[in-house]
C-alpha cells in the first residue's frame, strides 16, 4: 500500500528528499511557508535585475551527480568549474589575490610573500585530504543510532588525527605557513561554516582539500535557482505537489505518533509518515514544545553567524571585479574574535560580494551589474536591533567603492536589504542564524539533533540543522540518510 508523505519546507533537503521518495513510490506533498520553493538558495527579481539570495557557488559536485543518480534522472541544471575560485583583497594593499586550483600558479600570487609557498601548500593539503578520506563517510555520509554507535563509528578513524582535534583552524594553518596574507587567506574557508578560523576546529581543514584539489567550486549556468527550478520540474512529473503560502502552527498526537499537524488558518494536514525541513532545532522547541528545544536552552546552543545581505543593481559595468570576491581589513583576528557577537565589528566589516551578471548577462539589463554582498554579522540575540541598517550598507558600498577605485553609489538603481531581521522572518531561521546550528565538536554526529524524532514515529528531519550539517552538499546527503531512516521504519510496498 502507498505510504502518504508530508513534507514541511521546501527547502534543498526537502525538495531532494520528496524527489528520493517519490521513486520509491511514496506519495508525497509538500507544505512551503512562503511563496517560492528554495528556503535559503533562493531568488529575487526586482528593477530588471535577478538576484541569487543565498548560495552563489557550491562545492562537491559529485554529491548531486550521486543524487541524480539515485533518482535515475539527468541532472537538471548545468554548471561549470570556478577558475580562478575566488579572489582575497586587503583594504589598504592594491595587490588582488586570484586563489587558483593549479597550487604552481597560485603559489605565484605568494611571491615574495610566503618563502616556498608551493611546498608549503602541498604539505598542507596533503593533510587535509588524509583527513578528509579517513572522516567523509564515517562522519559525514552515516545515520547515527546512538551516541556508542556514533563513538564506534569514530573509533575507525586514523587516531593520528586525535591532535588536530584540540586544534583551531588558524592554529594549524599556522603550522605551514607564516605570513599574515597565507594564514587569513587559507584559513577564510572556515567561515564557510559560519564560525571564525579561531573557534573552528581544525579537523575543517579538509575544506581546503575540496577547495584546491578534490573538487573545487561551480556556478550554475542562470544561478543557483536553477538547481531549484530543476528539481521542481522533476517532482512535477513525479505528481508531487507543493503547498505555498501554509505555515505550520501546532499539532495533535496520540501516543507515539503525530496524527496531523495544523497550519496557520487551521486546516489540518494528515499522513502516514511526516519530514521536517524546517529547522530541526527550532521546530522542535517551537512547534513540538519540547524543553530540551525551548528558546531558553536555544539560545545556549553555538549558532552560525546572522547574514546581512545586499543586493544592488547597478547601471554600469565592474569589468575590474571577478565573480566571486572576499574584501578583509586589517584586523582579522580581532575582527573575527568579535564579529558574531559584538555589533562594533561593524565600522569595518568583513564582507563577500558575487557579480552574478559576469557570467549570466540575463541577469542585468544590458550594461548594467547584479550585485550580491554578504556581510557577516550578530545575530538577534547580540544585536536585536536594526534601524542602524542603511548606516551600516553605506559604510560598506563606501568601502567597496574605495577597493575597486570606482564610486558605485551614483550607479545604484535597485537596493534591497535583508538583516537577520528578514531572514528570521522569512525562513523561520533562529535568530537570524544564517546557518544554523554550528559544527563544533559537541554539535556534530550523534549530538546534532537527530534525522528521526525522539517521541513520534512517524516524524523525520531533513536539512541544515541536523545530520550531517549546514551547506548545499550537506542538506542533500541529508535528504539520503532521512531516505534511509524511512525506508527502513516504513517501507512503500
Amino acid at each position: 500500500m502507498t505510504k502518504n508523505v508530508l513534507i514541511i519546507g521546501a527547502g534543498m533537503g526537502g525538495l531532494a528528499l520528496a524527489l528520493r521518495l517519490a521513486k520509491k513510490g511514496y506519495h508525497v506533498r509538500i507544505l512551503e511557508k512562503n511563496k517560492q520553493p528554495g528556503g535559503r538558495i533562493n531568488q529575487l527579481k526586482k528593477d530588471g535585475f535577478t538576484f541569487d539570495t543565498g548560495p552563489s557557488f557550491f562545492s562537491m559536485s559529485y554529491i548531486f551527480k550521486e543524487f541524480a543518480q539515485d533518482c535515475n534522472i539527468n541532472l537538471p541544471f548545468s554548471y561549470y568549474e570556478l577558475d580562478p575560485l575566488y579572489t582575497v583583497n586587503f583594504d589598504g594593499n592594491p595587490k588582488t589575490f586570484l586563489l587558483y586550483k593549479d597550487i604552481s600558479r597560485l603559489a605565484q600570487e605568494f611571491n615574495g610573500i610566503e618563502p616556498d609557498f608551493e611546498k608549503k601548500m602541498r604539505l598542507y593539503l596533503e593533510k587535509s585530504k588524509r583527513l578528509f578520506d579517513d572522516t567523509i563517510d564515517i562522519v559525514i555520509k552515516n545515520n547515527f543510532n546512538s551516541v556508542a554507535d556514533y563513538f564506534l563509528k569514530l573509533s575507525k578513524v586514523n587516531a593520528g588525527h586525535l591532535p588536530v582535534l584540540l586544534r583551531s583552524f588558524y592554529r594549524h594553518v599556522s603550522r605551514y605557513f607564516s605570513s599574515d596574507e597565507a594564514r587569513q587567506i587559507i584559513s577564510l574557508v572556515a567561515f564557510f561554516l559560519g564560525r571564525s578560523p579561531f573557534e573552528t576546529s581544525a579537523v575543517y581543514s579538509l575544506l581546503s582539500y575540496t577547495e584546491f584539489q578534490h573538487d573545487g567550486y561551480y556556478n550554475v549556468k542562470g544561478g543557483m535557482y536553477k538547481i531549484v527550478e530543476g528539481i521542481v520540474n522533476e517532482l512535477k512529473k513525479e505528481k508531487v505537489s507543493v503547498i505555498y503560502d501554509t505555515e505550520i502552527v501546532d499539532f495533535v498526537s496520540s501516543d507515539n505518533r503525530l496524527s496531523y499537524l495544523i497550519d496557520q488558518n487551521n486546516q489540518k494536514w494528515e499522513a502516514d509518515i511526516f519530514v521536517i525541513n524546517a529547522d530541526a532545532a527550532l521546530f522542535r522547541g517551537k512547534i513540538f514544545k519540547r524543553r530540551k528545544f525551548s528558546e531558553k536552552r536555544l539560545s545556549k546552543m553555538e549558532w552560525t553567524m546572522g547574514s546581512l545581505t545586499i543586493y544592488l543593481g547597478l547601471k554600469c559595468k565592474l569589468p575590474q571585479v571577478f565573480h566571486h570576491n572576499y574584501y578583509l581589513g586589517t584586523n582579522y583576528r580581532d575582527y573575527a574574535n568579535e564579529v558574531f557577537k559584538n555589533p562594533n565589528a561593524l565600522k569595518k566589516p568583513y564582507y563577500y560580494v558575487n557579480v552574478l551578471s559576469k557570467h549570466n548577462a540575463d541577469c542585468a539589463p544590458e550594461g548594467c551589474e547584479s550585485l550580491f554582498f554578504v556581510c557577516p554579522v550578530p545575530d538577534l540575540r547580540y544585536k536585536p536591533d536594526w534601524s542602524d541598517r542603511e548606516k551600516i550598507v553605506d559604510n560598506i558600498i563606501a568601502d567597496f567603492s574605495a577597493q575597486i577605485r570606482q564610486d558605485i553609489r551614483p550607479e545604484i538603481v535597485s537596493k534591497t536589504i535583508y538583516t537577520p531581521v528578514d531572514w528570521q522572518q522569512q525562513f523561520n531561521l533562529f535568530k537570524g542564524s544564517g546557518l544554523g546550528l554550528s559544527h563544533k565538536m559537541s554539535q556534530i554526529g550523534a549530538f546534532r539533533p537527530k534525522n528521526y524524532d525522539e517521541r513520534f514515529r512517524n516524524v523525520f528531519y531533513a536539512g541544515a540543522s541536523t545530520v550531517p550539517g549546514t551547506g548545499l552538499p550537506m542538506v542533500i546527503i541529508s535528504s539520503r540518510l532521512a531516505t534511509e531512516r524511512i525506508l527502513q521504519s516504513y517501507p512503500c510496498k
